[in-house]
């Protein structure tokens, strides 16, 4: 072995060591939700309201609403908390009634940490109310239409059984990543002489594929008018009318705390990036047939070519959202250099399916065609246009089978780089996953590429 190889070998061990230890001492922030629950009598059928937050500025995305229904009878009323919240305000209708508070107290889990009945008597803030505490009981008389009462929350006692759960859970996700993570290390030596063909025949054509990417672009659309203007305007047109018909017509407002115009802006750039490499990469064979012809030109090379070519207007996309977000007040923070992870990932997934596309459809050239229909369905699936943890927030499940889309982990890692700077260490499973399975299909897609080859000249 080599000098030069010896030095990459010890680079490339001393990178994993430090890649395990860092996902082995990994920890997120501990986040979670408590249950507020209390139990309580009315004398008439009333809607109880919470806010909670870190001070006694309430906003109405920070609440939650229980009817009481059993008048006149003792109700438990269970409402859900996040652990930061160290203030709460009940809001007890809009109609003047009396209340009788038997217990009020936080739980998680198996963790029970009591309310005194004293924080009710001397409250933060109160309006249109009487306080009085009897018997470890708290009863109110409201007389106005508005009555609230805020007090604060002593979580210690749950917060340690979160804490504690938290570390555990963590411990776990680390070990299987780690696990995983390592397991594929070992794979890929052990199979790498199999595995590095493909990439090495891409790593030797470097300066010939952007040769051909560059020429690509420009002759795209060589014969308009307007030229690679066209490679703009469409994209343009369809955010606008998606803006259009979610903001003007549907009046949709704010999504994920976030105007819609960023909200679609920042995911679905990622989306046109993965549908033009995809489409071009599918038939970058068929287009370049009289290279595919050729007995000494290297083919595989094609299908990357088209990824790149597209990759030059995804850059002016990115260029535009960033322009977009700084306009609405989100300007750039160290996090938007996650984004060369994230478009790297868009890279990595398209080249994997468009080894195998790129094949098939020289002998089903359907395929095309029903990929355009996937690729329409796929947006909506993603989802792109919508919140999914909003709108199916009752159906966990659902969610999880949505998130099994590669690109769902794209799209969320572009919000969160250049909107809700969040780090992708945070989403580090969903990362493994995606990984795992872009891999998955690397392999198929070269194993597919690689058999169908000697056939390629005769069929075109």
């Amino acid at each position: 072995m080599s000098s030069k190889k010896k030095i990459f070998a010890l680079l490339l061990a001393a990178a994993i060591v430090a890649l395990n230890l860092g996902i082995f001492c990994y920890r997120v922030p501990v986040a979670g939700e408590f249950q507020l629950i209390v139990e309580l009598k009315v004398d008439h059928e009333e809607e109880i309201q919470i806010y909670y937050g870190e001070n006694t500025e309430f906003q109405e995305v920070n609440s939650e609403k229980i009817l009481y229904s059993e008048s006149g009878e003792y109700q438990e009323l269970e409402f859900h908390i996040p652990s930061t919240a160290s203030v709460v305000r009940f809001d007890f209708g809009t109609e003047p009634g009396e209340f009788e508070i038997r217990s009020v107290y936080l739980q998680y889990a198996d963790t029970v940490s009591q309310i005194a009945p004293e924080d009710f008597e001397n409250p933060l803030a109160e309006q249109q109310m009487n306080v009085q505490i009897e018997n470890g009981q708290i009863a109110i008389e409201t007389t106005g239409t508005d009555p609230f009462l805020a007090v604060t929350v002593d979580s210690s006692e749950v917060e340690q059984a979160l804490e504690k759960e938290a570390a555990q859970t963590q411990m776990v996700k680390n070990v299987v990543v780690l696990a995983i993570l390592d397991i594929g290390f070992l794979l890929l030596f052990l199979l790498r002489k199999k595995l590095l063909v493909l990439p090495k025949e891409l790593l030797q054509n470097r300066r010939l594929i952007l040769k051909l990417a560059v020429n690509d672009f420009k002759t795209k659309y060589a014969g308009s008018y307007l030229g690679i203007v066209w490679a703009f305007v469409q994209p343009i047109v369809t955010i606008l009318v998606y803006w259009f018909v979610f903001s003007v017509g549907l009046k949709s407002g704010n999504v994920d705390q976030y105007p819609f115009v960023l909200y679609l802006t920042t995911g679905i750039i990622s989306w046109f990036f993965f549908q033009d490499a995809l489409n071009g990469g599918t038939n970058a064979l068929l287009e370049y047939n009289y290279l595919v012809k050729k007995v000494v030109f290297k083919i595989s090379i094609l299908p990357i070519v088209k990824i790149i070519s597209a990759s030059f207007v995804h850059v002016f996309f990115v260029a535009f959202a960033l322009i977009l977000c700084c306009g609405y007040g989100y300007f750039p923070t160290l996090y938007i250099l996650q984004l060369f992870y994230y478009m790297f990932c868009t890279f990595c997934l398209v080249l994997a399916l468009v080894y195998a596309t790129s094949a098939i459809v020289i002998f089903f050239r359907d395929l095309t065609q029903i990929i355009s229909i996937l690729l329409q369905v796929g947006v909506w699936l993603t989802p792109i246009m919508w919140d999914i943890n909003d709108v199916m927030a009752d159906y966990p499940f659902i969610i999880r089978i949505f998130k099994l889309n590669p690109m769902y982990y794209i799209v969320t890692g572009y919000r969160d780089s250049m909107l809700g700077q969040v780090s992708v260490m945070a989403h580090v499973g969903w990362g493994l996953y995606f990984w795992v399975v872009t891999a998955v299909l690397f392999g198929i897609g070269a194993f597919v590429f690689k058999r169908l080859k000697p056939h390629f000249a005769d069929v075109l």
